[in-house]
């Protein structure tokens, strides 16, 4: 595979002085190299910096610093944009052997990765040499290495088309229905990896449960995290994201909803250096403690292949506790995210957002939506609710397969309850004939609000002007406050000029740092909760030269 480069000036970038022992390492590592044909000598006007490290196993490892030859190198995009899932029927697990180093580069990019092996006080000439392999530390070696491996495994996946063969980087998973099947697999695919120079690391083939693959450990029917170790020492914002981010990654089969996980994400918050403080609160240490306790105990299925995979939709909530470990097949649990990007989200878009979470998901592991969707609401008022909201309708939008508004009977899932989905709503998507129209607006720059109404056709126009304090925003959510405050018994036609008071009634709101602002927020949505009267709200976008209402 010929790289594509940016310039054709060589790059150079002097080596460095090494201490006696590494450069003894050095010099041994090379010889290595040259006899396994990896490395040859040369006279490219090219060069960068080699060092070597010292490995768990107490062996050495020679690396290049190429960062001066990806700078000049043309970007390849990510083949694959994410690791398969391990509840997918896997068998077997091979491992190459240094996929990185077995991969030929192409004759006309061999100069760019040369580099020097100095000498102890300038005593002799450097000895030059350059890569005829895939060499570490170049920016795009995984992908090629994937490609290759890819290319490899082409035949295997024509021959044995029925066979389950999984490849992430240097891993390879095999699965199929018998073990003569799986050993011809095996034995075809280890002969096409050789033929592109690709050497399995036999010691690394694993045939017996459990298998260990991508950090799981795989028995006959399930699936469970290998030994994880949770940092518990949080000492700066970097500690806690890569905390984070190891919860993130195996949260799916936790089953710890983002919910419980909220004292950990609250503290993200504030300076947004990575080596800014943080520390532990005592709601934060009982979190993760959970999260220690579950990884012991936590574990997901494999899939069987004569049971059609659903999509359960549950509404979770401290009193209504759910135990990841159901005697039902479970492949991964979803949720909803810590924070919306939205300052007020409603009910159905959050349904709609986890319909479609469900379905991509679904469709990345199998291919295929899923084959029921359990949707615990009454029937009427998932009717209501579909005709009402564009977010549940393009959620799904070409779905053609079962839709159930039960949970299946199992003791656990009859416990919990429907989905909140308001059953009613005072909200009308048409004007009200016959009701008072009034007018609200607001301007931050002047602090000033109106609210403006008549009595009838032919009566005179009534206005109450106030002022507040704060951004356009705390102005127009506070006109709306006084409105509906000052025709509590009333159907209204409202016509304002904010986008929230449209889908705030029965709505989730999102946490705010301005105190006025979510005070107004939650005011408002107490007040509409409440309403008994059908009202009408018409949003005219006057800060827009947009066209129209």
């Amino acid at each position: 595979l010929k790289l594509t480069w940016k310039t054709d000036k060589p790059v150079w970038v002097d080596q460095w002085p090494l201490k006696d022992e590494r450069l003894l390492q050095v010099q041994k590592l090379v010889k290595e190299h040259l006899a396994l044909g990896h490395i040859v000598p040369s006279t490219s006007p090219w060069n960068t910096p080699i060092f070597t490290i010292p490995q768990k196993s107490g062996k050495w490892r020679l690396l290049q610093d190429l960062r001066a030859i990806n700078a000049v190198m043309e970007q390849m995009g990510p083949l694959q944009l994410g690791v398969p899932s391990p509840s997918m029927i896997p068998e077997q697990v091979i491992d190459l052997k240094d996929c990185f180093t077995t991969i030929p580069l192409h004759p006309d990019d061999f100069s760019h990765f040369a580099f020097s092996v100095p000498t102890v006080n300038n005593e002799g000439l450097m000895q030059r040499y350059h890569w005829v392999v895939l060499p570490q530390g170049m920016m795009i070696s995984p992908t090629i290495c994937q490609i290759v491996v890819d290319s490899a495994l082409t035949e295997a996946r024509t021959c044995h088309q029925q066979a389950i063969i999984y490849h992430y980087m240097d891993d390879i998973l095999f699965a199929t229905a018998d073990q003569a099947a799986l050993q011809a697999l095996y034995d075809l695919a280890s002969r096409l990896l050789r033929r592109y120079g690709l050497c399995i690391a036999e010691e690394k083939v694993q045939a017996v449960p459990p298998w260990r693959y991508l950090g799981w450990k795989l028995y006959e029917s399930e699936i469970r995290p290998q030994p994880l170790k949770i940092a518990t020492s949080i000492t700066t914002l970097n500690d806690l994201q890569k905390l984070l981010g190891t919860i993130n990654w195996i949260q799916p089969t936790l089953g710890v909803t983002t919910e419980e996980l909220s004292p950990l994400f609250q503290l993200l918050r504030g300076n947004s250096d990575l080596s800014s403080p943080r520390a532990l609160t005592p709601k934060a240490v009982a979190v993760l403690q959970r999260v220690v306790e579950k990884i012991q105990t936590a574990f997901g299925h494999r899939r069987d292949a004569y049971l059609p995979i659903g999509l359960f939709l549950i509404y979770h909530t401290y009193n209504s506790p759910v135990s990841p470990n159901l005697s039902l097949l479970t492949f991964e649990w979803l949720f909803l995210p810590h924070s919306f990007s939205k300052t007020v989200t409603t009910a159905t878009d959050m349904l709609a957002r986890l319909i479609s979470q469900g379905r991509v998901r679904c469709q990345q592991l199998t291919g295929v939506d899923p084959s029921v969707l359990h949707i615990p609401v009454t029937r009427a008022d998932f009717d209501f609710w579909l005709s009402q909201s564009l977010s549940l309708q393009i959620a799904l939008a070409d779905y053609l397969r079962q839709i159930e508004y039960t949970l299946p009977c199992h003791q656990l899932l009859q416990s919990l309850p429907q989905l909140p989905l308001q059953p009613r709503t005072m909200l009308s998507h048409i004007p009200l004939p016959g009701a008072r129209t009034v007018f609200v607006d607001g301007s931050g720059n002047t602090g000033k609000a109106i609210v403006v109404w008549r009595d009838g056709d032919d009566a005179p126009w009534n206005s109450d002007v106030f002022r507040v304090q704060g951004s356009t925003q705390i102005v127009e959510l506070a006109v709306a406050v006084r409105a509906f405050e000052l025709f509590l018994e009333e159907q209204l036609n409202l016509v304002v000029d904010s986008a929230l008071l449209q889908r705030l009634e029965s709505s989730f709101l999102k946490e705010v740092n301005n105190r006025l602002l979510f005070q107004l927020l939650l005011q408002l949505s107490r007040l509409l909760l409440a309403w008994t009267h059908l009202y009408f709200v018409v949003h005219i976008r006057s800060h827009t030269t947009l066209p129209g209402p």
